[in-house]
């Protein structure tokens, strides 16, 4: 047997999706026969990929290994095929393809960018992961993305991507029930929460990696639940099964309230990443200062991070002009 880009897709739905059942869906397959189909690529690559248990299927480190390589083929025949197609209908015209991790600031840099170019074709992808915007970036499927880069956890970044800092040191603040008994503090300290479950996604860049890092400094060690769904991690904080981690922009679901970690233990970089001379420096300077207002006018809002910032001395952020 000789793999092809379908058991290429095949491998990244399953990691993508965290289960050979969802991934079937996705493809349009059914469960026996992508079971069937990872058995044979298995068997060809001799080893095996994933590992299958009651949360889910997880990728073995000769999987992670193979998909590290996988992607970019795929993102490079998902390009080759969009360029190809927009030749064939004769595309023209002004367009914009931003890429985002998920993030309060989208819709603000939207309404910036549509308003100063109307008549350009602008498009958004948004993605978990900052390393899959990256290889869109650089297999031009993208034209910018804003990306983050957990501390202490560089990214992998493609030849020929660059990346303009727009945040050094973005805290994580913890999202959690409002019952729970850390609520009633302005500042919550990681050990505190040592008891707690932490809810990460499998498909963020070193999310759970990150917060085990932060739990060991502390002398301990956090339970993790893997879920991928927001709105089952979001009942589950809203119930008080679980806590985690999330942006300083984040607002609080019903039943929940988000507070700042003690000392900041886990933190990221924000950065605006394109591809080199795809786009005029004009035009990367205003998306760069679009996303920049966006961002402090998400923070504004925000009073739980508004107070943080305010505590930090001041200064980090622009105040939100609306041009």
């Amino acid at each position: 047997m000789e793999l092809e880009v379908r058991h290429l897709r095949a491998l990244c739905a399953i990691a993508d999706t965290g289960s050979v059942r969802k991934a079937a869906l996705q493809l349009g397959m059914t469960q026996p026969s992508l079971t069937t189909q990872l058995h044979r690529i298995e068997s060809c690559i001799g080893g095996l990929l994933f590992t299958r248990g009651r949360t889910g299927s997880r990728p073995t480190p000769l999987g992670h290994s193979v998909l590290a390589r996988a992607r970019p083929i795929i993102a490079e025949m998902s390009a080759l095929v969009t360029a190809a197609r927009d030749a064939a209908l004769g595309i023209g015209g002004a367009r914009l393809r931003i890429g985002s991790i998920g993030s309060r600031a989208v819709t603000g840099w939207l309404h910036r960018i549509h308003r100063r170019l109307p008549e350009t074709d602008t498009t958004i992808h948004i993605d978990v992961s900052s390393g899959v915007l990256l290889q869109l970036l650089a297999t031009n499927q993208l034209d910018v993305a804003l990306v983050h880069e957990t501390t202490g956890f560089p990214l992998p970044v493609p030849a020929g991507v660059e990346r303009r800092v727009l945040i050094a040191c973005e805290p994580r603040f913890v999202a959690l029930s409002a019952g729970h008994p850390a609520a009633a503090r302005p500042v919550v300290p990681l050990g505190e929460l040592a008891g707690d479950d932490w809810i990460t996604d499998p498909a963020a860049d070193d999310e759970a990696t990150a917060l085990h890092r932060a739990f060991t400094a502390a002398g301990t060690a956090p339970r993790i639940l893997h879920v991928r769904d927001t709105t089952t991690a979001a009942e589950l904080v809203a119930s008080g099964e679980a806590v985690r981690c999330c942006q300083p922009t984040a607002a609080p679901e019903a039943g929940t309230v988000v507070r700042p970690l003690l000392g900041d233990p886990l933190t990221a970089q924000l950065s605006l990443a394109s591809r080199r001379g795809a786009l005029p420096m004009r035009e990367l300077d205003a998306l760069f200062g679009d996303l920049m207002e966006a961002y402090a006018e998400a923070a504004e809002r925000n009073e739980t991070y508004r107070l943080w910032l305010r505590e930090q001395g001041g200064g980090l952020l622009p105040l939100p002009t609306g041009r």
